[in-house]
């Protein structure tokens, strides 16, 4: 159960540390990891890929030294920050910027908002001035634009 508990805490706090990480680091001091984001090359992969490292990494370290010989709790961290990993990859690179052609055609509201909140972030193409730095959590002004379309297409 205590395996569980941190586990699921662990996954909710990841919001909290993405958004700073993609506010201050990547927005920040790693920018040139991160630019090409913003700034697409064309190329399949982006500099920007490397944060999947900077992640899996000590997820995968606290997994096994949890299950091997570690307080079983460091691995419930590690399997955590691993499943929010998997959710911002199906988010993110699925459903947002459809790297890969997965649920391209949905109706849902909240797929519709974080899209838009994405594409606001997106706009800006430099490190400065930016907005929208989270994942999974969407801002309101994004849900009532979402709700005003919807309104605009129903009498449209």
């Amino acid at each position: 159960m205590l395996f569980i508990a941190v586990m699921l805490l662990t996954f909710a706090i990841m919001e909290g540390i993405t958004w700073l990480t993609h506010r201050f680091v990547m927005h920040g001091f790693l920018w040139y990891l991160h630019e090409d984001h913003h700034q697409p090359t064309g190329h399949i992969f982006e500099k920007n890929d490397a944060f999947f490292l900077i992640f899996a990494l000590p997820s995968m370290a606290c997994i096994f030294y949890g299950n091997f010989g570690g307080p079983s709790w460091v691995a419930a961290i590690g399997t955590g920050v691993a499943m929010y990993g998997f959710a911002y990859f199906v988010v993110h690179e699925v459903i947002i910027h459809q790297r890969i052609k997965w649920f391209t055609k949905s109706n849902s509201r909240y797929i519709k908002a974080i899209r838009w909140a994405h594409k606001m972030h997106h706009k800006h193409m430099d490190k400065e001035d930016g907005e929208s730095f989270g994942m999974l959590i969407v801002a309101k002004k994004y849900w009532d634009k979402v709700r005003q379309d919807e309104r605009i297409q129903a009498n449209g």
